[in-house]
């Protein structure tokens, strides 16, 4: 599938998020429109929106120095630009970890980070939310020739003394030793720690947006690459090169920094062995190349433990100069078409998978709560329209009796509203609890005993076995969340069943709180902080250092997750009783309705033909509702997933 296909699917994906988001939308209007919508309602419907109209595919390449990644980005995604867009001629590879983007409000721009301010103890995420930190440098869109010159300073480095290279983690002095390697006074580093460039290219302007890591030295200096970057992208691209297949560092960024970024998983992760001209050899036939080029497959495949399938080889020079000279011939050579069909089908199905899992989730649950409550209210005004056709309306005792029975039920309703503010007082008590078990302080407390710890202790052991004590504090926090999280959802599914039981109440499915997703992301943290506490690097580097390193990814990230259950416990909280008090207000409109019916009859205000035919013309804008929601239904795609019928 050649290039031009991909920004054909890339835009397909594009229009489908637009239809859902103006689908959406609409559905926002409709609750507005028959006075339906709430705050808890409103506040996810926004929610959701943000999401997909800030919604990227993002695309992270991953090697060692050398092997070809900036120039595969290059043939991938720049070739029409006629030029090597990005720096990636031999001894020229880009020196910083890099985002491509395009933002709209900001414009055509790169946005370079001193490499100096590793020596800050603020994150990277933090840095982004001040621009004044970075170097901008402007970007002329019609000029390739001005964009190559600014994207040159990706490549820029500087001398620095050994000394000072150690302390921003570029210079492992012991590393330089036990590989022979003479210690110089001068070490050459990278001037710039991080990379943003922004311009409007069709594929970024549909919302692809790339990172371009740079090699093994860069993944271990720079821990918010592997714990926030990495983990977030869609798919991971990782290249070999075909000459040398896996060597001692690739190997290391595979399992160090890939596998743990994917958790293992294999979904969204794609090998290129690239460079895969080198081993043509026109004298020794294609039989003896394809055998060559499977071998190396094979064993790379084995060495990392994945599909043969799951590694494509390529030519990403040879690519470039096909689609900049238009030679269809070289570029199926170059073998560039297999790779990018992965893109455009595998890995465009499965972000928009994950973003209807969202919509699902999410609005979902509100849209059912609507069909079930507008299903309701026809199901009860077709009822009452048959009921009131076989009554003798002109038997002063059947009018009597009805008048009776509708009173009585405007009783339970009272009871109905009484019972539901008590129990949402005992709800609100309990989701207090579970928002509490979140609490930022709460977090701060045990993060800063925890570092006031660490910081004071003599010896290595000692600052290991604290760091140790912190991950199990923090799992201590966790499973006390569990359990108020675990007592709270069996409080909503009892006060659930008590209106289902006691006053038929049916149709609704409690929506409860699920701490799994922090559970495992946390975990997982957990894991990466058992990882590093055991490193020999931790052993070797000064006490503060660690401290740094620790608390500005691995803590930092720990918290961000806690942080986020949090605002999402709050969210729910405020809807988790949502669908049943909706319920309520229609039990009392539809009593209200049908006290105010029969007292017109009673009163013998115009004829019982006349007040039939005013209950039949309500069904008009009851039905009118439901299929308007149902058109919605059907543009969100929502039709595929179990609604009740009305």
């Amino acid at each position: 599938m050649r290039n031009l296909e991909f920004k054909e699917k890339m835009h397909e994906y594009s229009l489908w998020r637009a239809n859902l988001i103006q689908s959406i939308e609409m559905y926002h209007q409709w609750l507005n429109r028959y006075g339906l919508n709430d705050a808890h309602s409103t506040n996810s419907i926004l929610n959701i929106l943000t999401d997909l109209q800030n919604d990227r595919i993002t695309l992270a390449f991953v090697a060692e120095f050398s092997r070809g990644k900036t120039e595969l980005i290059n043939a991938m995604f720049f070739a029409e630009t006629g030029v090597r867009l990005l720096p990636s001629s031999p001894g020229r590879t880009t020196m910083s970890p890099t985002e491509i983007f395009y933002d709209e409000k900001g414009g055509s721009y790169v946005q370079l980070l001193d490499i100096d301010s590793r020596l800050e103890d603020i994150s990277l995420a933090e840095l982004k939310q001040h621009p004044e930190r970075w170097s901008r440098f402007d970007l002329d869109c019609d000029s390739p020739a001005q964009m190559q010159g600014v994207f040159k300073e990706l490549i820029a480095t500087k001398m620095v003394g050994r000394e000072y290279a150690d302390k921003l983690g570029l210079w492992d002095e012991q590393d330089a030793i036990a590989r022979g390697v003479s210690v110089p006074q001068q070490v050459e580093i990278p001037c710039w720690r991080h990379a943003l460039i922004s311009f409007p290219h069709p594929l970024l302007k549909e919302g692809l947006a790339i990172i371009d890591t740079p090699g093994l030295n860069a993944l271990g200096s720079e821990p918010e690459l592997t714990l926030s970057l990495l983990p977030s992208a869609q798919a991971i691209f990782f290249i070999l090169a075909a000459d040398t297949g896996v060597t001692k560092s690739d190997l290391e960024i595979w399992l160090t920094h890939i596998s743990r970024a994917r958790s293992g998983k294999t979904q969204g992760l794609a090998v290129v062995m690239n460079k895969i001209d080198a081993m043509w050899d026109d004298l020794a036939g294609t039989n003896t190349y394809d055998a060559s080029i499977k071998s190396q497959i094979k064993a790379s495949a084995a060495i990392l433990k994945i599909n043969e399938n799951s590694i494509f080889p390529v030519s990403a020079k040879q690519a470039l100069l096909a689609k900049v000279k238009g030679d269809a011939e070289l570029l199926e050579r170059s073998l560039l078409p297999p790779l990018e069909n992965y893109l455009a089908v595998d890995i465009l199905k499965q972000k928009r998978n994950i973003m209807m899992d969202t919509v699902v989730r999410d609005v979902g649950v509100l849209v059912n709560g609507s069909f079930n409550l507008i299903g309701s209210s026809l199901r009860h005004a077709e009822e009452q329209l048959e009921e009131f056709k076989k009554v003798d309306f002109h038997n002063q005792d059947m009018t009597g009796k009805l008048m009776a029975e509708t009173r009585d039920k405007q009783n339970q309703y009272l009871a109905n509203v009484e019972n539901f503010q008590a129990s949402r007082r005992v709800f609100i008590v309990q989701a207090k609890m579970l928002i509490d078990s979140f609490a930022e302080d709460r977090v701060d407390s045990v993060l800063e005993n925890a570092r006031h710890e660490i910081s004071k202790s003599l010896t290595t052991y000692g600052m290991k076995q604290n760091i140790r004590k912190l991950f199990d504090d923090l799992r201590d926090f966790l499973q006390n969340s569990i359990d108020i999280t675990n007592e709270t959802r069996r409080l909503v599914m009892a006060i659930h069943k008590k209106f289902r039981d006691e006053y038929g109440f049916t149709g609704i499915e409690p929506q409860l709180f699920s701490i799994k997703q922090y559970q495992i992301e946390l975990e997982e943290i957990f894991d990466e902080g058992e990882a590093f506490r055991s490193s020999a690097k931790v052993t070797m580097t000064e006490q503060h250092i660690v401290v740094t390193k620790l608390y500005n990814t691995l803590i930092s990230k720990a918290k961000d997750v806690i942080m986020q259950a949090h605002t999402d416990a709050i969210t729910w909280s405020n809807g988790a009783l949502t669908p049943l008090m909706h319920q309520i207000k229609e039990r009392k409109k539809q009593i209200e309705g049908r006290l105010q019916m029969l007292r017109k009859i009673n009163d013998s205000k115009g004829s019982v033909a006349e007040n039939i035919a005013a209950l039949e013309a309500e069904l008009g804008p009851l039905k009118q509702q439901r299929d308007e929601l149902a058109v919605m239904i059907k543009a969100m795609q929502l039709d595929a997933y179990s609604l009740d019928n009305p």
